[in-house]
């Protein structure tokens, strides 16, 4: 018998356990400077040596970084479900604690791509990355991140995934961000639906949802639970 289709729709607050701050949080990265500054095209086109430093500052804290246990909760998911993580988040957290299937909607922070063909992408292994460090079509390598501004490109494939599943999971964000958050409206009404969130939010208007109002981490014993009477 197939396994279940389980997809995992995650956010900034699963990070945040691991100690990733969001651009939200009082005292983050994101407090020194104006998104306006660091996170747009026009930003890279105004300065890109600010751009740079700002992500080598970010991919620095998500290298010393460590999985938590919702991320690991949902890698030893696989055991049992078919599962395909989409994600909001750049870092890399789910993928080091074993998740085979992730989708990463604003892009990946230990990526570089060329600033003029999208497609070269290139794995970074230091969180370094400099100005003067070009593609093989030799133009500047910029972080391989959606800017503000910037089309949402991989929103279709994950409302697809979202649509075919048996079982879904929101955890680590509050369905606030558009248009990320418009995924859940792809889910299937007689799909079992859970939202991981330390604040209740007045939801009852999406069917099938359950909400466990505790963060990532504290969730795993009770998703782990309910997640075992699907198998």
């Amino acid at each position: 018998m197939p396994k279940k289709k389980l997809v995992v729709f995650s956010g900034a607050g699963i990070s945040a356990e691991s100690g990733i701050r969001t651009f939200r949080d009082s005292g983050g990265l994101w407090e020194q400077f104006r998104i306006e500054d660091v996170a747009t095209p026009e930003a890279w086109k105004k300065n890109q040596a600010l751009v740079l430093e700002f992500y080598n500052q970010r991919r620095k804290q998500v290298m010393e970084a460590q999985p938590n246990a919702a991320h690991k909760l949902i890698a030893e998911l696989q055991n049992d479900f078919e599962v395909q993580v989409v994600t909001q988040n750049v870092d890399d957290l789910h993928e080091r604690a074993g998740s085979k299937k992730v989708l990463h909607l604003h892009g990946e922070i230990m990526k570089a791509r060329s600033s003029v063909d999208e497609d070269l992408i290139y794995p970074l292994s230091s969180y370094e990355l400099k100005a003067g460090d070009l593609c093989e079509k030799g133009s500047q390598l910029r972080p391989h991140i959606v800017w503000f501004g910037e089309l949402v490109k991989e929103m279709e494939h994950a409302n697809y995934l979202a649509s075919q599943s048996d079982l879904f999971i929101v955890i680590g964000t509050s369905l606030n961000v558009y248009p990320a958050a418009g995924i859940i409206n792809f889910v299937l009404p007689s799909v079992p639906k859970w939202l991981v969130d330390p604040v209740e939010f007045d939801l009852e208007y999406i069917k099938g949802l359950k909400q466990i109002s505790k963060t990532a981490v504290n969730s795993v014993p009770d998703l782990r639970r309910e997640l075992l009477e699907y198998v």
